[in-house]
């Protein structure tokens, strides 16, 4: 099943599967027509854009169905756990614009869990097993064969009892012995096949220090959170599909009311092109400075997305694009990088600025005069207003936007044509000066002063309009240009290389003698900007006032395609 739309009231946005199954159950009565959700990640990582898909789903539910949605860390493993981590996945979820109702974390229902484990050994569906994990794992079988009895199975319930607790008292070493749930061993599902429910782990835990010594594995630990929580549907990925049976069986072994039960809906994850997902993977490019820590902008992280200049509204827009379904697939990071184009060219304010500056000297503007041009802020929303950048006799345009010998259908600045400085005057080049390499040092115009925008004469045809700030006006600041991290679609996909060997050499490209106009010297970090004829960029939180940083989040049309296709 891909998806199941449903059509409410005409005029109403078609349900997707999940909606659906929920209001199935509301319409059923069940759990007391009672929606409560939860978006419960591991704190052992940054949140990525994939875990975005999960928040906007979980928070949204209960959002339209008048619910509520806890936070809830699944923090049963304090080896890989940090309250880095913790602190922030609280902070990437404000940030997209969602609110918890409230905080929990598995670790708080360890003394619960604990007497549920048991419980299971006193009836019966429990044994400790003392044997490694290799020859568990051998003992298993196959899909298409059953597997062997552990020659723990049938060991008595007291001594099991008194081997768990000695477990969790730290007398023995971790990997010497487990707890494992005595279920069916030729049971078509591999996951019924007696699973691990405790292990042995002595690392200090984040929150309850050196209380425990064993450790609830996250199959065991989840559903159970969900039941202790009162979750009515308990939303994850596809991975999990296979693990259902094994949620509910635990559930009908602890629940008592036969009017609640949680139920669990798995959709497909999100996978980028040119990116990996994988938190091992994403933990290894920090480690080893592959990146620039975990908000590298290059990053799929969400805190990566923050500083690369994305914005809440824009991975909301695109999640809700990409939507949800029963089966797996690879999207194209165009759909995002559209959604934060659609977003701040609605939004971000147009300023000039030059990534790579030669200076233009106007010769026949009168020296030491300053006028001040006015400048639309956005022309899409022009309730934004207005700001004024300083014109002088000394301007700094782009590099590239001169050519002494141009073709013919060059429309920016060459000798004898005429071009528009935007907000300015029509200009015509008259030559230019070159150093001993032959490079151009500087270029030459002349004005026209009956051309200023918004007088008569500024009417006249021109074919090329070029962005330009003040030499003397205008601010120092440093561009970085970011591009995509993997040189290939899939990186997760070629088993030949290691993934680290499809890392594009050139997603990061620094920009150290750029100008800005001299408005952006109010800018503050994370601030969105369109630099007109570039691209959009935002303020990096390593600006300071000698100089402001920028990064770039977008260019203005998607030219990675063009270059991919060549």
């Amino acid at each position: 099943m891909s998806e199941i739309n449903i059509k409410e009231e005409e005029g109403k946005k078609s349900l997707n599967f999940i909606e659906a199954f929920v209001e199935s159950d509301l319409a059923a009565g069940k759990n007391g027509k009672r929606i409560q959700t939860r978006f419960p990640p591991e704190p052992n990582g940054y949140l990525h854009i994939g875990h975005a898909k999960a928040i906007c789903l979980d928070f949204g539910i209960a959002e339209r169905y008048n619910g509520i949605c806890n936070l809830r860390f699944d923090d049963t493993n304090p080896v890989k756990e940090d309250v880095e981590y913790v602190d922030s996945i609280m902070e990437d979820i404000k940030w997209l614009g969602f609110h918890w109702e409230n905080v929990y974390y598995a670790s708080d229902y360890f003394p619960q869990l604990w007497d549920f484990a048991v419980r299971l050994i006193k009836e019966g569906k429990a044994y400790v097993d003392e044997q490694s994990a290799e020859i568990i794992a051998q003992q298993k079988g196959t899909p298409t064969q059953p597997g062997t009895n552990s020659p723990f199975r049938d060991r008595p319930v007291e001594e099991s009892l008194d081997l768990f607790n000695r477990m969790n008292q730290g007398d023995f070493e971790e990997g010497s012995m487990v707890l494992r749930a005595k279920i069916d061993m030729a049971s078509s599902n591999m996951h019924f096949r007696d699973p691990i429910i405790y292990r042995i782990i002595k690392h200090p835990h984040h929150r309850t220090g050196t209380a425990w010594k064993a450790y609830p594995m996250y199959d065991f630990a989840h559903g159970e959170s969900d039941y202790f929580e009162g979750v009515t549907h308990s939303l994850c990925t596809l991975e999990f599909e296979v693990h259902r049976p094994l949620y509910d069986y635990f559930i009908d072994l602890l629940k008592k009311d036969d009017d609640y039960r949680p139920r669990q809906i798995e959709f497909n994850r999100l996978n980028l092109t040119y990116t990996v997902m994988s938190k091992r993977k994403l933990l290894q490019l920090v480690k080893e400075g592959r990146v620039n820590g975990w908000d590298d902008p290059r990053m799929p992280t969400i805190c990566g997305f923050r500083r690369r200049g994305f914005t809440p509204s824009s991975i909301r827009s695109f999640i809700n694009k990409i939507g949800y379904t029963k089966y797996d697939g690879i999207i194209d990071v165009a759909l995002l990088e559209h959604a934060v184009r659609e977003d701040l060219n609605a939004t971000a304010p147009r300023v000039s600025a030059v990534l790579d500056p030669v200076k233009l000297i106007i010769t026949n503007y009168p020296v030491g005069k300053v006028e001040m041009m006015e400048a639309i802020n956005n022309p899409e929303d022009l309730t934004q207003g207005s700001h004024e950048i300083a014109f002088s006799r000394e301007l700094f345009i782009e590099r590239e936007d001169f050519m002494e010998d141009a073709p013919k259908k060059f429309f920016r600045m060459t000798p004898g044509q005429e071009v528009r400085l935007k907000n300015a005057y029509i200009v015509k080049c008259t030559g230019c000066k070159k150093n001993e390499a032959g490079e151009i040092e500087e270029i030459y115009a002349e004005y026209d002063e009956l051309t200023k925008s918004g007088m008569p004469e500024s009417n006249r045809k021109v074919k090329g309009t070029l962005h330009w700030v003040s030499a003397e006006h205008s601010l120092p600041a440093e561009v970085r240009l970011y591009d995509r991290l993997f040189t290939v679609e899939n990186p997760s996909e070629d088993k030949e290389k290691d993934f680290l060997e499809l890392l594009n050499p050139d997603s990061l490209k620094v920009l150290s003698n750029c100008r800005v106009e001299a408005e952006l010297q109010h800018a503050k970090p994370y601030d969105n900007f369109q630099f007109q004829r570039l691209g959009y960029f935002n303020v990096d939180p390593d600006s300071n006032s000698e100089k402001i940083v920028f990064n770039r989040t977008v260019s203005l049309k998607d030219t990675w395609s063009k270059v991919k296709d060549k």
